[in-house]
């Protein structure tokens, strides 16, 4: 079998698929996209291509090794992206060429569900207790929520008590059964994470994520030392390198990004070195099915899984959804807060060609917001 060709298909609202075709009919998709740098990312894969196209797509490692070092320059989101969408692609044509879901060809699983949470009130939130309760109704066990919006690096007494008041409003709502968590979004300053946390403390949140920037995380330590809540972080890190020093700075849950950390190849590596620190692995994923395919398979097969971050509904989603792109929605379906494992061969969903090349010619143009203060400052969004 021999790769034959690679298509990217910019989509609503915000993602970037990807195709690769081979010679023997079997086709795999993966999700390389860099949120507001989907086109950028499509172009890193369309350099990419040119060292695979031709060659046997069951050379994972080969091609992953040869794709991350092969161009003198390393790393960064982008590529990194680049890499992950196509390690998804070729992990599915895997699946498919042997006729069993990913996570078979990754140990087998682990448990037969996977736990996960569902998005709260927004990037500047409100309405969370609301919010909360109609994911209770709807079966979840956990959500999560942003801790504020907009922020000074050293902040109000008042925005303090409107962070804790929201993050209390929830739990009221949850009660001691469920968890609520908190992304800090890097938005917090060391300092006003410092002040934050110990005031979140009475209220378990089931951690706290990004609690500084990831240029910052050589302050981890000390705010771990600070706190018992458990520190999240990841997102924006791209490789088993990046995670190095992390992991043994005392956090409890790592979030890499099936489509930014390299991929399912690399979150693999990622999840055995947290192992080795007492980390779990809580995959970061507001995008979309294929990104949310990919985490799964690696959830089922990683012992030290924590739970699943996905996108259903989230404020991201303007004009298309999770399940939107999908011939059958039923591998996404959430019993009691949990999804059971995929049996499909391959990532274990059916993508709407059809669906994907009409969308792909409407496209996107989603960048991040650019947030200011009342001062005309930029602060982190």
């Amino acid at each position: 079998m021999r790769i034959t060709g690679l298509e990217t298909f910019p989509v609503p609202p915000r993602w970037l698929f990807l195709r690769i075709s081979t010679d023997e009919g079997i086709v795999g998709w993966g999700e390389p996209v860099v949120e507001g740098r989907s086109h950028t990312v499509a172009a890193a894969v369309d350099e990419l291509s040119e060292l695979l196209v031709g060659r046997d797509p069951l050379a994972i490692e080969d091609h992953w090794q040869v794709m991350t070092k092969g161009g003198f320059y390393r790393g960064g989101p982008v590529l990194s992206s680049a890499v992950a969408g196509i390690d998804q692609a070729l992990w599915d044509i895997a699946g498919k060429s042997y006729g069993v879901p990913v996570h078979r060809l990754l140990g087998g699983p682990v448990r037969e569900r996977v736990r996960v949470y569902q998005w709260i009130g927004g990037d500047e939130p409100s309405d969370v207790a609301e919010a909360a309760a109609e994911q209770v109704e709807a079966g979840f066990t956990a959500v999560k929520m942003n801790g504020s919006g907009r922020l000074r690096h050293i902040d109000t007494p008042a925005e303090l008590d409107a962070v804790v008041s929201r993050v209390a409003a929830v739990r009221e709502v949850l009660g001691d059964e469920r968890d609520v968590a908190v992304d800090f979004h890097g938005r917090f300053s060391t300092a006003m994470s410092r002040r934050v946390l110990p005031r979140l403390e009475p209220l378990s949140p089931l951690f706290v994520e990004e609690p500084v920037l990831p240029e910052n995380t050589a302050k981890v330590r000390d705010l771990v030392t600070s706190t018992s809540i458990p520190i999240a972080l990841g997102e924006r890190l791209f490789s088993r390198w990046d995670f190095r020093d992390v992991l043994t700075s005392g956090i409890a849950v790592a979030q890499p990004d099936l489509s930014h950390a390299g991929g399912i190849s690399e979150v693999r590596r990622i999840a055995a070195m947290a192992e080795a620190h007492d980390v779990t692995l809580a995959p970061h994923c507001p995008l979309g099915p294929l990104a949310l395919a990919a985490s799964l398979q690696v959830a089922f097969a990683t012992p030290n899984f924590l739970i699943q971050e996905q996108s259903r509904g989230i404020h991201y989603n303007v004009g298309s959804d999770l399940l939107d792109y999908l011939v059958d929605p039923s591998p996404f379906r959430f019993d009691e807060g949990h999804v059971a494992a995929p049996q499909a061969p391959g990532l274990g969903v059916e993508i709407d060609e059809a669906k994907v090349r009409e969308a792909a010619e409407r496209g996107h143009r989603w960048r991040s917001p650019v947030w200011r203060d009342s001062d005309g400052a930029f602060v982190e969004w």
